[in-house]
């Protein structure tokens, strides 16, 4: 068969719909060459001579399937990837796409979509890169239906904390505790409210990974006193030292979570060199990892219930 010829614009570069090739004047006939892979009905992508077929990310996948249908919006586990939310492992599930469409609508009703239909209001629905997605504090709400309190405050931890502008390029968080409770007295009787509620209940700012939010949560779980976030090591002369992750300010202890970034050598040292000083202030340092994180953060929850006896907590008496 043939080399089509060049196609036109944006159908040269990308998931393309039938319709994007009907306002370009490409011919159906012409969309049946080899190279042109069928994704879905309507929806088409060129192949590259002489290389693998393209690899389609879930955005571009959405964006082509929502532009096919008409009033409908990338959703639930589709816009939180686009929004980058810390999720979690769905071993075994189909990278299927979620899209919903108004309610009165019709779901979408496609191999390899999941449809939805909901009340979707001003301010809900948003556009990333050309994606048309729910909002983030709405995607959040959304999940409620789908995951368990402690996968959703994970979530909302990563949406109000406070970004550093000189990492992160904003000093803004994604959404305030205000506006998560806002969407949640929008939606009252939706199924996962209840879920909703109490995940940002337990959430708090400053939590900078979902490790630290599990850490927190199973410590409270087991019946330690809950950690204050970020709680400041300041000496006799009130200067700041630090702020670990977490930390207990009555009985000295911090608990420092170190990922995978801790590693490196440089930091290794810089870790040694805080210990130290957390040490000459008068704190015990706890410092936990990811093997400390199996079986539910027992490891980890052991750790810090032995740091704090030694301070001088014991359980049956009321928390700081």
């Amino acid at each position: 068969m043939r080399t089509p010829q060049e196609m036109p614009g944006m159908l040269g570069q990308r998931l393309f719909t039938v319709y994007d090739s009907d306002a370009l004047g490409v011919s159906r006939e012409r969309l049946r060459h080899v190279r042109i892979r069928r994704i879905s009905r309507a929806i088409r992508a060129l192949d590259r001579q002489d290389q693998p077929p393209i690899e389609l990310t879930v955005p571009e996948r959405a964006a082509a399937y929502t532009r096919v249908t008409s009033f409908s919006v990338a959703s639930y586990f589709t816009a939180a990837e686009a929004w980058g939310f810390p999720l979690p492992l769905r071993q075994g599930q189909a990278p299927e796409l979620h899209i919903t469409r108004p309610a009165g609508l019709s779901r979408p009703r496609r191999a390899g979509v999941v449809g939805h239909r909901s009340r979707l209001l001003p301010g809900e629905v948003t556009t990333l890169e050309g994606l048309v997605l729910t909002s983030r504090v709405r995607t959040w709400l959304d999940l409620s239906k789908e995951l368990t309190v402690e996968d959703l405050t994970v979530i909302a931890d990563h949406l109000i904390r406070i970004p550093r502008q000189l990492y992160e390029g904003r000093s803004e968080p994604y959404a305030t505790p205000d506006e998560l409770d806002a969407v949640i007295g929008l939606h009252p009787g939706q199924r996962g409210i209840r879920t909703a509620r109490e995940a940002l209940r337990l959430s708090r700012v400053g939590a900078d990974s979902p490790p630290e939010t599990q850490l927190r949560l199973a410590l409270a779980a087991a019946g330690l006193p809950e950690p204050e976030v970020n709680a400041p090591i300041v000496d006799d002369d009130g200067v700041l030292h630090h702020e670990p992750d977490l930390g207990y300010r009555k009985y000295r202890v911090a608990v420092q979570y170190e990922g995978a970034g801790h590693s490196d050598p440089e930091q290794v040292a810089r870790d040694i060199s805080r210990e130290e000083q957390t040490l000459a202030l008068g704190w015990t340092e706890v410092r936990i990892s990811r093997r400390h994180m199996v079986d539910g953060a027992r490891p980890a929850v052991e750790k810090v219930r032995a740091a704090l006896w030694a301070a001088g907590w014991r359980a049956d008496r009321p928390a700081a």
